[in-house]
């Protein structure tokens, strides 16, 4: 499961209200939810999109600190997905991309530099 965080100055809550309604928009219905670290997140159990297996999304609260988005993209082996369904690859990697891009204002190589910036903190010295 990752964390995302979202741009200085901004909140989940505003970059999209309705959170349950985008997930189901991007990836389809909410089949059930699930607890993690408190928080519920949106599973969807049965991805529109073929090349995913299951989808599970929603923010998680700290007490003091903003809510992060958490998402896990569980993504099916290459190998049992049909040619039809390979060629659905590309539209899966859009609309994760689009999803957190809406979700945290942050595009791919901002959220890749950010999460650079947050294993070299937790890094020991030696």
């Amino acid at each position: 499961m990752r964390e995302y965080k979202m741009r200085r100055g901004e909140h989940l809550e505003d970059r999209m209200p309705d959170l349950k309604g985008s997930v189901e928009d991007y990836f389809g219905p909410i089949t059930e939810t699930e607890e993690f670290k408190g928080s519920d997140l949106y599973v969807v159990g049965e991805p529109s999109n073929p090349v995913f297996e299951r989808i599970v999304a929603g923010a998680v609260s700290y007490s003091g600190k903003k809510d992060k988005l958490a998402v896990d993209f569980i993504e099916r082996d290459p190998a049992e997905l049909s040619p039809e369904d390979l060629e659905s690859a590309g539209e899966a990697v859009s609309a994760k991309n689009e999803f957190l891009l809406e979700a945290t204002g942050r595009d791919a190589k901002s959220r890749r530099e950010s999460l650079k910036r947050a294993v070299e903190d937790d890094s020991p010295d030696f």
